[in-house]
Formats: C-alpha cells, sequence, structure tokens
C-alpha cells in the first residue's frame, strides 16, 4: 500500500491548526501572568476560565483517543458487547459525583492539585509517597495515547508509526509547555469538533456499506453468530461490577479532572460545568457504539481487508480506524482519522500537564525547594514536562506491555489515591500514621491479587479466582473491597494513633509526625470522636 498523500496534508492541516490555537492561547497566558500568579495561571487558568471554555475541556477531561477507539473495541468483541461498555456511563457519573462532592471542599481553600490537600492533611513525605501513582499513570496513559495515534495512522496513512509518535509528542508537548491550562483548553474546544463532526459524518457511509448487515438484526436475532449487544454472565457480576465502580469512583482522583474544575471562574460554574459534561462525556460515545456495532456486523472478506478478520488477527484494539478505513470512502476516512488525532491529543495533553504541574506545585515547590520564586516554579513545570514528554514518547514504542502499565497505575491510583482523598477532604481527623497504613494495606492487597495482563500470579485468591487459558482471574470485586478496607484502615488507625498517645499510653516523644502536643495542627481525640460519630455530618458540611 503506498502513502496516502491526501491524509498526510489533511492531518498536517490538523496539526497546524491545533498548534496554532495553542500559541494562541500561550499567548493569552502571557498576558493573564502579567496581572496574577504566574504558576497559578498555567496550573489552573488562573480560574478565569469562562463556561463555554470550561464545558469543553471538562468534556475532554476523560474523551479521549482510548475513550473512542476502547467503546468500539468492546462492542465489537464477541467475548464483551455493548453490555460491557461501562467508561461512558461510569465517566459521566465521575464527573456528576466530581461536581456534587468534592468541587467546594477543593474550591473552599484554593487548592491547585489534587496533591493539595493530602500534603495538608499527611505532610510533605506522605504527599511524596501518593504522588508517585498518579505520576505514572499520567506517563504510561500519555505513552499509551501516542502508541495508539501511531497505530492509527500507520493503517490509514501508511507511515511510520515511529515518525507519528515522534511528531505527535512533539507537537503536544511544545503547545503544552507554552500555555499551560489555557492552550490545553483551547485546543480541547477544536479537537471535541473534529471528533463530533468527523465520527459522525463517517457512519452513514459505513452503515451504508454492502458489506455490513443491519446492525439491528445482528443486535437482536440470536441466530446471528456474535449478537453485539452482548452478555454478563452471572459469574462474571462482581468483576462487571468492580470495573464498573473502579471507572466511577477512580477517575476522580486524577489531577486532569481537578485542573479543569479548579480553572473555572466561580465554584457555582465549577459544579455545574461537572454536571453538564458528564452529559456530554456519555453523549460523545455514542459514535464508538455505532462503530464498533458495524464492525461486529461487518463480512470483512467483503472488504479489502480480507480474511483472517480483524479479531483473528489479533488487531481488535484498531477495529475504529479499521471500519473508517476499509468501509468508507478515501475521503471520509481521512476525516475520520481527524477525530482520532484529535481525540488522543486532548488527552494527551492534560496528562501532561497534571504531571508537570504535580511535580512543580507540589514536589519542587514544597519540598524541593520551599523558597523557590513563581519564575523558577514555573520553569520546574515546564522542564518537568519535557522530561516526561520525551520519557513517554520513548515508552510509546513498547505499546503492548504500556496498556498494561498504564491499566495497573490506575488501579493503584484508584486504590491509594481515592480513600486518602475522600479522608483528607471530608474526615480531617485523620493523620499520618493512619494514611501511611492505609498506604501500605492497599499497595500489599493490590499487588498481591496479582496481574493477568503482566504475568503477575495471584498470592491472594479472593472467592470466584478461578484459571481461564493458564491465567489466574480474580472475579470478586476485589479492587472496591481494597478501598474499603483502606478507608476503614485509616480511620482506624488514626483514631489509635491519637487515642495511645493522648492517653500516654505510648510516650509522646515516640510521636514522630506530632499528631498531638505542641503544634496544635490536629484535633483532640473528643473532636475526632464527634466526627468520626457523625460522618454524614461531615460530608453535609463539606459538600455545602
Amino acid at each position: 500500500m503506498s502513502l496516502n498523500i491526501p491524509g498526510l496534508v489533511s492531518l498536517s492541516v490538523f496539526f497546524m491548526l491545533t498548534l496554532a490555537t495553542g500559541i494562541w492561547a500561550s499567548w493569552k497566558s502571557k498576558k493573564e501572568q502579567q496581572n496574577r500568579n504566574p504558576t497559578e495561571v498555567a496550573i489552573v487558568g488562573g480560574r478565569n476560565i469562562n463556561v463555554f471554555i470550561g464545558l469543553f475541556t471538562a468534556t475532554a477531561t476523560w474523551v479521549g483517543g482510548a475513550y473512542i477507539n476502547g467503546t468500539a473495541e468492546i462492542v465489537y468483541l464477541p467475548s464483551k458487547g455493548l453490555l460491557w461498555v461501562q467508561a461512558p456511563v461510569g465517566f459521566a457519573l465521575s464527573l456528576v459525583i466530581g461536581g456534587f462532592f468534592f468541587v467546594n471542599p477543593m474550591r473552599s481553600k484554593n487548592y491547585m492539585t489534587v496533591m493539595d490537600p493530602l500534603q495538608e492533611t499527611y505532610g510533605n513525605v506522605m504527599g511524596s509517597l501518593l504522588f508517585i501513582p498518579p505520576l505514572l499513570g499520567e506517563v504510561f496513559w500519555f505513552a499509551a495515547i501516542l502508541a495508539s495515534l501511531g497505530a492509527t495512522m500507520r493503517v490509514i496513512l501508511n507511515i511510520g508509526g515511529s515518525l507519528a509518535i515522534i511528531i505527535s509528542a512533539c507537537t503536544i508537548t511544545f503547545y503544552t509547555l507554552l500555555g499551560g491550562l489555557y492552550s490545553v483548553a483551547y485546543t480541547d474546544v477544536i479537537q471535541l469538533v473534529f471528533i463530533t463532526l468527523s465520527l459522525w459524518i463517517c457512519i452513514p457511509f459505513a452503515l451504508e456499506n454492502s458489506a455490513t448487515a443491519s446492525i439491528y438484526y445482528t443486535a437482536t436475532h440470536q441466530s446471528y453468530q456474535d449478537p453485539w449487544i452482548g452478555k454478563i454472565e452471572k459469574q462474571y457480576l462482581g468483576r462487571w461490577l468492580d470495573d464498573f465502580l473502579y471507572l466511577v469512583f477512580g477517575s476522580i482522583s486524577w489531577q486532569t479532572y481537578f485542573q479543569r474544575v479548579l480553572s473555572i471562574a466561580s465554584p457555582g460554574q465549577a459544579r455545574l460545568i461537572s454536571y453538564l459534561s458528564g452529559l456530554g462525556c456519555f453523549s460523545m460515545a455514542i459514535p464508538s457504539v455505532l462503530i464498533g456495532a458495524i464492525a461486529a456486523s461487518t463480512d470483512w472478506n467483503q472488504t479489502s481487508y480480507g480474511l483472517p478478520s480483524p479479531l483473528e488477527r489479533g488487531e481488535s484494539a484498531m477495529i475504529l480506524p479499521l471500519v473508517l478505513h476499509c468501509l468508507c470512502p478515501a475521503y471520509i476516512s481521512i476525516a475520520g482519522l481527524g477525530a482520532i488525532a484529535a481525540a488522543a491529543m486532548s488527552s494527551a495533553d492534560s496528562a501532561l500537564l497534571s504531571a508537570g504541574s504535580m511535580f512543580a506545585h507540589n514536589i519542587y515547590r514544597k519540598i524541593l525547594r520551599k523558597k523557590a520564586t513563581e519564575v523558577e516554579v514555573l520553569w520546574a513545570m515546564r522542564t518537568s514536562m519535557l522530561v516526561f514528554g520525551a520519557g513517554a514518547a520513548s515508552l510509546a514504542f513498547y505499546s503492548s506491555s504500556i496498556y498494561d502499565l498504564w491499566f495497573l497505575s490506575g488501579e493503584l491510583v484508584y486504590a491509594l489515591l481515592f480513600p486518602q482523598l475522600c479522608c483528607a477532604l471530608f474526615a480531617p481527623s485523620t493523620n499520618t500514621y493512619g494514611s501511611a497504613a492505609g498506604f501500605l494495606v492497599g499497595l500489599l492487597l493490590r499487588l498481591l491479587a496479582g496481574e493477568p495482563a503482566l504475568s503477575i500470579p495471584p498470592v491472594i485468591c479472593y472467592p470466584g479466582c478461578s484459571l481461564v487459558n493458564g491465567t489466574y482471574t480474580q472475579l470478586f470485586p476485589f479492587k472496591t473491597f481494597t478501598v474499603l478496607l483502606i478507608l476503614g484502615t485509616i480511620i482506624a488507625v488514626s483514631y489509635l494513633a491519637v487515642t495511645l498517645f493522648q492517653r500516654n499510653l505510648l510516650p509522646r516523644r515516640w510521636d514522630i509526625c506530632n499528631i498531638v502536643g505542641g503544634s496544635g495542627t490536629l484535633i483532640s481525640l473528643q473532636q475526632m470522636e464527634k466526627q468520626m460519630g457523625s460522618p454524614a455530618i461531615a460530608l453535609e458540611e463539606n459538600r455545602d
């Protein structure tokens, strides 16, 4: 297959448009920095993003390359189907719940990152430990997006994946480094418009292709070999629920979410945008669902792809670009490529900004250089983004393992960060001892549960753990069980530590975290007992 010149030209125009928008946004960011805190402008847009831009960028929080590609893939897979497409509902609910419970506590203290309340409550040492899972997650996520984009360009444009990865990484890093959140937010507008228009333009052509059967027929007739609606076997209900809760609650504790809602002009607008972006996130999945259904209803032998099918070749992850390339006219598939590139870039720039923001604000400013000037912090942020971007681009060449590493790090964020964030915001009576105990318990439980994708066998076999094709699979909702256990551990150990020191059951000199006595930074045992006794009241007070 020869190089797709029209597609290459079209994609180049899109990249130039995105880059130009990012550079224009960086100019706007520099104007804002003259009147506001430069670091605050770079990380949260000076808390001055309007409702229109805010809605687009909040919707783009989770609508990325993996979102639109992964949704189509799951619908296409015979072993999954539509009933296993959990991301649209899960991410939408996470945005709604985040707006309802988490926006006010975060905005009331003018936090800039998700790590701020953790460092404030549990100290810089614990903050440094809790920084590791999200940092790894953001870097692996960036790398996975670049790898996906490279593979897509290889399918449609017939250019080397390595070249696509390098160009994409350089473009994204350049405009994010220049403009910070302003560049991310304004390019999100262009990228979401591209995604929406491009995919909806492609769908009618794919539906009308002679190789594609009626998706209504293939969904409703059991006589069809693999109905794309799918089904959930009884033994997999626990795993389905666990994955769903992971998407809903695990998504809240990422900096990519908070960098959006913390940038909106007022708390009320931030809550409203969080709710509306949940609806936008859900609706953006509809084209991908239709494309997955089309792929499942296609006789691939009648297309230029031929046999064996994408499933048999192990190319299910590429099903969306394959549908665009094989079932649509060439000029239409080029438009679809723009959608995929836009989706990938809207996620990648957010991940890069998140990693750089947390490093510069929470590690460099608060630990490494406590007297650093704002300009110095800004340069630390830019330097870290260059390092993280280069690292992610290097990792992108190992795409198969990168997705597995990102998934594991995402689960660690759910297990380790979400319960810590809940306690820091809604149970401030908890302390460093409880946080450290929760971290250790969570890390051990998650690693001992094993990870099939990385060939890590389980040491703890939960109920329903079964051997499938030589690999142990946990069917029990162990991720959510781990989160609940960590919550209980943080609260119980915090209460126990205060009791032991305040009642002199342990010498005060052993209190290395200084949770009682001189500093007065934490509440008394009586206050703690009162707060522990009515968590609902504490949660409601924080929400209001």
